[in-house]
């Protein structure tokens, strides 16, 4: 078969961009060197490039996690020109078609089963989906909004201004114009490049699935941490319209924590979350799976599924009495009708669940 054609401006930017930071910056560092300025620009840029994809295409734009104060669009919209990964409107059209078909060969833009080469540049590299360049019709809503549309204008633009005009000159105003552009300009687009892309490739083979098998999206600590909280992507997968990646309050997600102060200050609002009872279950139903998983070489396998089948019922039972009482209360609570007696019966079968999850997690943790 006829390889697709291939897309020589993509090949040439990542090409030479590549080139450019493995012998011009090792070569003005040995016969210049670079000032502190210089990396604290590159550190600050960096965050700034990553978290306008992250928190502004990925989780505004693609996901609809929130919504945002015009001027937050506007600075998400810069900073994604900077980034250098295509207009915001593009990204998320990619995106969606992504979760929607993830893993599917023919449909997923970036699907990881096509090998990590394919998912984490090749894709972009050959024009094996071409009507990708002009089909928005999954971004449609985003259309609506005059930001986007007004970066999607004039991105060429915006690109050369933000990843150019802007390290040339904080280079002025530090007196090293070249070693800005080297060090916030180029290395910095490399390396946010290819973090980013780690989420396509990596974040799809290495890590664990706490949350379901029905996609090779994984949770990776180490990940997160180099994509901004885009690491936990096996909760995304399944969760993808909770602000959040990382849920628990040790999990490292400055995207997170982005969405959340501006929330505090007015500028986003609406932020959602996924229900506790549908996160709670999705990872029972996981270790579950694992546990069986895990016994059924051994000789007496089909009376300790049982068992283990019995054990998750009765967790599941409790899981799903707890929070259907917890609903009853914050909705007494909204009306002001609280009584000493719903307390109780929530405390109770709070004490019950927790209980109960003790032995689900001691008998799982046996088979480990």
């Amino acid at each position: 078969m006829n390889k697709p054609p291939i897309i020589w401006l993509n090949v040439c930017l990542f090409s030479l961009t590549l080139l450019g930071t493995l012998v011009l910056i090792p070569w003005y560092g040995i016969i210049h060197g670079y000032a502190a300025s210089e990396w604290i620009a590159f550190i600050l840029l960096a965050y700034y490039s990553g978290l306008s994809i992250t928190a502004g295409y990925h989780r505004l734009w693609s996901h609809k996690a929130y919504k945002a104060h015009p001027a937050v669009r506007f600075f998400y919209a810069l900073g994604g020109a900077l980034a250098l990964q295509n207009s915001a409107l593009h990204w998320a059209s990619d995106h969606r078609v992504h979760h929607k078909h993830v893993d599917d060969n023919d449909k997923d833009p970036y699907s990881a089963k096509m090998g990590f080469w394919y998912s984490h540049i090749g894709w972009m590299l050959r024009e094996y989906q071409a009507h990708r360049y002009h089909d928005y019709q999954n971004v449609r809503d985003l259309q609506n909004d005059r930001i986007v549309m007004w970066q999607h204008k004039h991105y060429l633009a915006l690109v050369v201004l933000m990843n150019i005009g802007l390290p040339a000159l904080l280079g002025w105003f530090t007196g090293n114009v070249a070693g800005m552009l080297l060090l916030a300009g180029l290395l910095r687009l490399v390396v946010v490049h290819h973090c980013t892309f780690f989420i396509n490739s990596l974040a799809h083979v290495w890590g664990s699935q706490p949350y379901t098998d029905k996609n090779t999206a994984r949770d990776n600590g180490f990940l997160a941490v180099l994509t901004y909280g885009e690491g936990y992507h096996n909760f995304h997968h399944i969760f993808e319209n909770d602000y959040r990646n990382g849920i628990k309050w040790w999990h490292y997600d400055p995207t997170k924590w982005l969405i959340k102060a501006l929330s505090w200050v007015g500028l986003a609002k609406d932020l959602r979350t996924s229900p506790q009872e549908r996160i709670e279950s999705a990872r029972l139903q996981m270790q579950l799976l694992n546990a069986k998983n895990k016994v059924v070489h051994l000789p007496n396998a089909d009376e300790i599924i049982d068992k283990i089948q019995q054990e998750y019922e009765l967790v599941k039972t409790h899981l799903l009495e707890y929070y259907q009482a917890k609903k009853a209360l914050l909705e007494a609570k909204r009306k002001q009708l609280v009584d000493q007696q719903l307390l109780l019966q929530v405390e109770e079968l709070k004490a019950r669940f927790k209980l109960q999850q003790k032995s689900w997690q001691s008998l799982t943790a046996s088979f480990s």
